[in-house]
């Protein structure tokens, strides 16, 4: 491996800090992907085309939260390895995940396609969407295996310190799929089939390019899949399990302050939800030095040198607390600007503006959570932070705006959802300093 991708030496400020960039970059262009996604299929099929296209989203949403907590494993594992110089170690488990992933992929993609329309009949999906619906689902589960793999190389290259290479092939996709969209859709009037090939071609096209040119440069030891021994597979689900869960707390929490919110009426819904696409863009900084610390912390967890753990944490909060503070003072200023690039609704537009306003200046305390808890992540310490997450969404954010929208009116949703980053960063910094983690052994030769 290259050198270069080290990180149990060097500079870590700095390290951070270019690792961190085309991670950021990255979830950038996916946001941009869902995006051009909609736009085409909205402007091209029309309201009832892009709902159910909405509709099998939620679905694959629950499909990509599982491919994201294997992700997480993925990552803690072969980052460890990378740190312990463990080559034969990192072949060995880069052939378990592949072997895994591929037998979940195939196991999910047969399911998913046959149960489709039950699926969308639970969600109680309207009966003039559910066709559109279904070809899409079954499209999408037909490609799952191009899903897993899609996002899979981009773990594996960011667990052995690069996140360049990732970035070349998320932005292949991106460009790719805006392409395919409207030449499979209006010019080859495929429809809203043409939008689900779309998907899946430009995942599997750099997915591909993706594995190829790993292969060709050696950027990580693939090896011709092989059955893995039952202690790599029971790591693998002990890790990714509860990491998969830590998703489905964080949905269910989202949709409980939804609940919250719809109290208020339809002028708090709707700026809420403006604010809230502004807010899953803003905190994309926070998300990306999470990613980075993860990576960086993993490796000199497997080197055993945690004064450097140590620094990845410290230099991760600073960097978060400095850019996150910058964008917070931002957003407080320039709120009302954005939330009006989605909305015009007076009333909407004013609560969406004061949210965002109380809220952003928490946001440095929310991205101190993804920081220490990416360190913690690191470890391999999955289940302490499948229960930061419950204390952080059930014990206080939905309970505080909860209780401050009855004290406070609307505007308590704000003042609770922005208490909850706070006392949340406390409960992380708590569990970071005096938790056990650090007692956590993956291997048995740690």
């Amino acid at each position: 491996m290259a050198k270069k991708y080290d990180f149990t030496k060097g500079s870590i400020g700095k390290s951070l800090f270019y690792f961190s960039g085309p991670i950021l970059l990255a979830n950038l262009l996916q946001t941009s992907y869902q995006f051009v996604d909609s736009l085409w299929v909205g402007n091209l099929l029309g309201a009832n085309a892009l709902g159910a296209v909405a509709i099998s989203g939620s679905i694959l949403f629950v499909v990509l939260s599982f491919i994201i907590g294997l992700n997480n494993a993925a990552l803690t594992i072969l980052s460890q390895q990378k740190g312990k110089q463990n080559e034969e170690g990192l072949k060995r488990y880069l052939n378990a995940f592949v072997v895994l992933m591929t037998c979940i992929a195939l196991l999910l993609g047969i399911s998913g396609y046959m149960f489709a329309e039950v699926l969308l009949h639970l969600l109680g999906t309207p009966e003039a969407m559910v066709a559109d619906a279904a070809i899409y689902l079954r499209i999408n589960f037909m490609g799952i295996l191009l899903l897993f793999g899609y996002n899979f190389i981009s773990t594996v290259l960011r667990s052995i310190g690069d996140s360049k290479t990732p970035l070349y092939f998320v932005t292949t996709a991106v460009l790719l799929n805006a392409v395919l969209d409207p030449l499979f859709i209006d010019v080859f009037e495929w429809g809203i089939t043409g939008a689900g090939y779309a998907t899946v071609v430009s995942q599997g096209f750099s997915f591909f390019i993706g594995f190829f040119y790993i292969l060709k440069k050696d950027l990580a030891p693939f090896t011709i899949p092989s059955l893995p021994k039952w202690q790599e597979i029971k790591l693998i689900l002990h890790i990714g399990i509860p990491s998969s869960l830590q998703m489905a707390v964080i949905s269910a929490g989202a949709a409980a302050i939804i609940g919250v919110v719809a109290t208020q009426g339809e002028a708090v819904v709707s700026g809420y939800s403006a604010a809230q696409r502004l807010d899953s863009l803003l905190m994309l900084p926070a998300h990306a030095l999470s990613i980075a610390v993860s990576s960086m912390a993993g490796q000199n967890i497997g080197a055993g040198d945690w004064d450097r753990v140590r620094a990845v944490a410290k230099y991760g909060v600073i960097y978060n607390f400095v850019i996150m503070f910058l964008i917070g003072v931002i957003v407080a200023i320039f709120a009302e600007y954005g939330v009006r690039l989605f909305i015009q609704d007076e009333a909407s537009v004013r609560f969406g503006t004061v949210y965002l306003q109380i809220v952003a200046l928490c946001y440095p305390f929310l991205g101190i959570n993804f920081i220490l808890n990416g360190v913690v992540r690191a470890a391999g310490a999955m289940y302490p932070i499948l229960v930061l997450n419950i204390i952080s969404f059930w014990v206080l954010r939905y309970p505080l705006a909860a209780l401050f929208s009855r004290l406070l009116g609307e505007i308590g949703i704000a003042v609770g959802v922005g208490a909850s980053f706070i006392l949340s960063s406390a409960v992380a910094i708590m569990y970071y300093r005096y938790g056990k983690w650090r007692e956590k052994k993956l291997f048995a030769d740690a």
